[in-house]
């Protein structure tokens, strides 16, 4: 992911990870405005099994339960702005990818 620049790249590379972890869903753990700051953050717990063939290896059978939150900076109605943080080696360990 060191090489994803824009929200875009990130949306095209969320949709690859989810096409061989396809019941993929998210448990929201907070949520939380800074009008001041124009900013959102939310956390939350992303769950899957890896299940479809893809991605660097074979079906896993795997799970992972991965925290993970966002700010996003807005400008208007537009995000100008996402972070994302997430330990992204840790997850796909625990998929059996790494």
């Amino acid at each position: 992911m060191a090489e994803t620049a824009t929200l875009e790249g990130y949306v095209e590379w969320m949709k690859g990870l989810l096409g061989t972890i396809p019941d993929g869903r998210y448990e929201l753990t907070a949520f939380a405005t800074d009008k001041d700051r124009t900013t959102v953050v939310a956390t939350a717990v992303f769950h899957d099994t890896q299940t479809v063939a893809g991605g660097p290896a074979e079906p896993t059978g795997q799970t992972v339960a991965s925290d993970y939150a966002y700010v996003m900076t807005f400008d208007g109605d537009r995000i100008a702005h996402m972070t994302k943080i997430w330990n992204d080696a840790y997850a796909l360990r625990q998929l059996g990818w790494a």
